[in-house]
């Protein structure tokens, strides 16, 4: 494998790690607004519990893909960081009231319902507008021109592409974080707010797998180089909708006390999510931006990758094990989990 595919490679993994745990930190905001008013089922309390210790967790993955972006592929930051001006800096400014208004909302109780109704809100905004940078880098929206980089927002937001992927992230962000919640609901045993997640994950399940296919249909007719491209990978697709049905399964399956095992169907559909994303990330090989930009032509010193690449490698030993602990504490330890 050459450094620019090891580089990407390594790169895709940050924004893999990012997607899962942000959709289930911004979904679990989302739920504690919707369940705000309903005490008696203990939704809100249980989307808390989780989203009290993760979402500082989460943040710092973000941190680390901007610096791997920027250290590995600095040309492409360059670009992605011109076309991405205004919607980075819309991005940029939801993410800072949003994580204001949740600390606020926990300290300020004479104010707790409007700040929450506030993060929870723009918590579910940011996914939308994260993935709206994959149908800007497929290059029907920006325009190269004497040595400039120019985004088409007029276009961008014409496109129902755009609005294919925007549906799916806010779909999957409220399908993945009920189906975590409704985990996290039974080891707490907390089984009223189980019921209710487990009953949201069988809704929103169907609807994130319609706009997955209204994703593939407007590729195909706006990217058709990156539909060809996956489809060459159908097994892989094909395996990523078997994940998602025994995800479903998972949660009929029964189970002590109550019907279910939600942890098969974090588990299925997390692993669902890795079989799509490699099909999309192989396809969109070797662009970064398509047809101008890719990993060779951004790619930085392979002196100055070898050095990154080691200081990586050495972090993620430091902190990986540290990650798997502070998880295997989150959920298993039981003065947390039954506190009230």
């Amino acid at each position: 494998m050459s450094d620019a595919y090891l580089a990407v490679t390594v790169l895709w993994g940050f924004v893999f790690i990012y997607a899962v745990m942000a959709t289930m930190d911004f979904g679990a905001g989302f739920w504690s607004m919707i369940y705000i008013n309903h005490a008696k089922t203990k939704a809100t309390t249980i989307a808390n519990r989780y989203l009290s210790p993760t979402w500082e967790v989460t943040n710092t993955f973000i941190v680390a893909l901007v610096v791997a972006v920027y250290s590995m592929f600095p040309k492409g930051a360059y670009t992605l960081g011109t076309v991405l001006l205004i919607p980075g800096s819309i991005i940029l400014l939801l993410l800072s009231i949003r994580s204001a208004f949740l600390v606020f909302s926990h300290i300020a109780e004479e104010y707790k319902k409007p700040l929450t109704y506030i993060s929870g809100i723009t918590g579910i905004i940011i996914p939308g507008l994260l993935i709206s940078v994959l149908p800007i880098t497929h290059g029907s929206f920006v325009t190269f021109s004497d040595g400039k980089e120019t985004l088409d927002l007029v276009r961008l937001f014409s496109s129902p592409n755009e609005y294919a992927f925007f549906g799916f992230a806010i779909s999957s962000t409220l399908f993945l974080s009920s189906l975590l919640l409704a985990d996290y609901s039974k080891a707490s045993q907390e089984y009223d707010a189980y019921n209710v997640y487990r009953r949201d994950a069988i809704i929103l399940g169907p609807i994130s797998f319609l706009m997955a296919i209204f994703i593939m249909l407007t590729l195909k007719s706006e990217a058709g180089w990156l539909y060809s491209k996956m489809m060459k990978d159908l097994p892989f697709l094909i395996l990523s909708l078997v994940l998602f049905l025994i995800g479903g399964l998972g949660l009929f399956l029964p189970s002590k006390k109550v019907k279910g095992k939600p942890r098969l169907s974090v588990i299925a559909v997390t692993l669902q999510y890795l079989a799509a994303s490699y099909v999309y990330g192989k396809a969109h090989l070797p662009y970064i931006v398509y047809p101008e930009v890719t990993i060779h032509s951004a790619f930085t010193d392979p002196n100055s990758f070898h050095a990154v690449f080691a200081s990586y490698i050495a972090g993620f030993l430091i902190l990986f094990p540290g990650f798997i602990y502070f998880w295997s504490l989150f959920m298993n330890d039981k003065r947390y989990l039954r506190r009230s």
